[in-house]
């Protein structure tokens, strides 16, 4: 993959990143210092679903004005990864232009870059998408139809807990519910980050396709490692069109009927009189309460369900995550790697090109993958690190992660967040850092880093 070609100018003398507190979510402001010229500020994600408890309310309001503050009231550049919750909620608006996102807005930004299933016109890219269904233009239909799915999953899980049910699968489908409406509490965020910028200024990229962060940073490269194209990788390409997106596109029809029926409570034991009743069969007759005979077999269909109604809701947000775009900053010997949230399969072309890994060994900055959780690191990109060691000295591995412990995962069965294990790594063999520490400062709205070229 060649380098993307850089603005035309001075190269940047040094950069200060801008860690911010948001909790479990990600927000960095890279600002880029020139000698002879203005600095240029580019904001990659702002989200959270949850915060430390110092932390005030009004966290991201004020990490906004934070960001309008240190730009000077210009951004060059807003990056989005990916559209979970956790990486664009500081986009929001809100009434009487007071939201988050209000301001940011106002900051004017140059260039919005976001992956290509994020494009609402499905546009072309430069591998072109096939002219069968399996193509891009259906992938994005298909995300569509997921986010579509997903609402109504949620709605189902929502009816079911208030029909009664034991702790277990309460804490079960609360969980559906709050991970699933990470996925669709996003509506404002995507208008605001659709018309932030003119179209002709959006660029909805892929592995190797041009990033345009060149024209607004003069003198950096920027290389886009991810994510592929269905057409860019056949092993995607496969799963895409045998389960994900088929499954999908099918169940999108058949959660409209559930969340139908979710919304009339009229299934598995719910109280509803003959006159006036609604749903498929209205004049059916009903038995108030729970049978005798029934009260043991119940239950069981209420668990069943709340983990299948579980287990689909993380099949979105495994998909999701491999939507991120993984951006690669170059500035001489200098090599900073933001991947978002990437898992394994976004990973795979990166992984399998040994030109890109050669690159990769000399990373000198890592923003930790996805809150560093145990599938978002591949053991193989982080052997390849040259700059890792065990010894302080000025050219080690600087590495960040952005993160909340107790919010997703659990020990016990190896998979919280952040991954011991992982930390452990990056502890012993990088001068690393975890937005965590911040809570310990008490309330910390940021941490920054400097950088020299």
């Amino acid at each position: 993959m060649p380098k993307a070609k850089a603005a035309s100018g001075a190269k940047p003398s040094g950069m200060t990143l801008h860690a911010y507190q948001v909790g479990f979510g990600d927000c960095f402001l890279l600002s880029f210092h020139y000698r002879s010229a203005r600095d240029r500020h580019v904001l990659i994600d702002f989200g959270s679903t949850g915060l430390p408890t110092a932390a005030p309310k009004n966290q991201l309001t004020l990490i906004a004005q934070d960001i309008a503050t240190v730009s000077g009231g210009s951004l060059d550049a807003v990056v989005l990864t990916h559209r979970h919750r956790d990486h664009m909620s500081g986009f929001e608006t809100a009434t009487g232009n007071k939201g988050p996102g209000d301001i940011i807005r106002s900051l004017k930004p140059k260039l919005v870059v976001q992956p290509w299933t994020e494009d609402p016109k499905a546009k072309k890219d430069a591998t072109g998408p096939a002219a069968t269904p399996s193509g891009n233009a259906l992938r994005v239909a298909s995300l569509q139809a997921q986010r579509l799915a997903i609402q109504n999953v949620v709605i189902e899980a929502q009816a079911l807990a208030a029909t009664g049910t034991g702790d277990r699968d309460r804490r079960a489908l609360q969980s559906v519910s709050d991970e699933g409406m990470e996925g669709i509490l996003n509506a404002s965020a995507v208008r605001n980050l659709q018309t932030m910028a003119p179209p002709e200024k959006h660029r909805y990229v892929f592995h190797g396709s041009p990033s345009g962060l060149g024209t607004v940073l003069p003198g950096v490269d920027v290389s886009v490692l991810g994510p592929p194209t269905l057409k860019q990788t056949s092993a995607i390409k496969k799963e895409r069109s045998t389960d994900p997106d088929e499954f999908w596109m099918l169940q999108g029809i058949d959660w409209q009927f559930w969340g139908t029926q979710a919304r009339n409570a009229s299934f598995l034991g719910s109280s509803v009189g003959r006159a006036g009743k609604k749903g498929p069969f209205p004049r059916a007759r009903t038995i108030k309460g729970n049978p005798s005979y029934a009260r043991w077999f119940i239950p069981r269909v209420r668990a069943a369900r709340a983990h299948e109604l579980l287990g689909i809701v993380r099949i979105l947000d495994k998909e999701m995550n491999n939507t991120s775009v993984i951006l690669l900053f170059e500035i001489g010997s200098t090599r900073l790697l933001f991947p978002g949230d990437a898992q394994i399969e976004n990973w795979d072309m990166t992984l399998q090109d040994k030109t890109l890994m050669k690159r990769l060994t000399g990373v000198t900055f890592y923003k930790v993958g996805h809150h560093g959780s145990r599938n978002a690191t591949p053991k193989s990109l982080w052997k390849g690190f040259a700059n890792r060691s065990r010894r302080k000295k000025p050219t080690r591995l600087r590495t960040v992660v952005s993160t909340m412990a107790g919010k997703f995962g659990a020990a016990a069965r190896h998979t919280e967040v952040p991954r011991t294990t992982l930390v452990t790594a990056l502890k012993s063999e990088t001068d690393f850092f975890s937005t965590q520490e911040l809570v310990q400062k008490g309330h910390t709205l940021k941490q920054v880093f400097e950088f020299k070229f």
